[in-house]
């Protein structure tokens, strides 16, 4: 697993706390952050926190998205992974601009297979596809 998959899903481990809980993914970010020495030490990646902080950053507009484009489905129904790796891929198709759209959706994919459904990955392909077709057009 590359360097980057890894600090996905340790940004999806992150704001997945934060939708549980109810709290703000970057406090939740900082109060997992411990840089000290020794086996307590469990420094955050430096591109998690690029995007945990990305997501909060636009989540409003992210959510707006989610609701928009993810057909027959409301956010509060929506599972609490699949919410949150969407949130993921949105945020690198639309604000990443160094992930290829391709990369972003393939990753979000992976997340999906390995933590969510089979039918969670058709859907998240579905909906992050559309979003990655129509980003020149969306006002962000």
């Amino acid at each position: 697993m590359s360097a980057r998959s890894k600090a996905r899903k340790q940004a999806l481990d992150l704001l997945f706390e934060a939708d549980i809980r109810g709290t703000n993914a970057l406090e939740t970010l900082n109060a997992r952050d411990i840089v000290e020495e020794g086996p307590d030490a469990r420094p955050i990646r430096d591109y998690t926190k690029a995007l945990v902080g990305g997501v909060n950053d636009n989540s409003r507009k992210i959510d707006e998205l989610i609701s928009t484009y993810a057909k027959g489905w409301d956010m509060d129904r929506l599972p609490n992974v699949d919410r949150n790796i969407l949130r993921l891929g949105i945020y690198e198709i639309l604000w990443a601009s160094d992930i290829p759209d391709a990369v972003a959706i393939d990753e979000a994919l992976d997340l999906a297979r390995e933590l969510s459904t089979d039918d969670s990955a058709s859907y998240i392909h579905g909906v992050l596809g559309r979003i990655a077709s129509l980003k020149e057009n969306l006002s962000i």
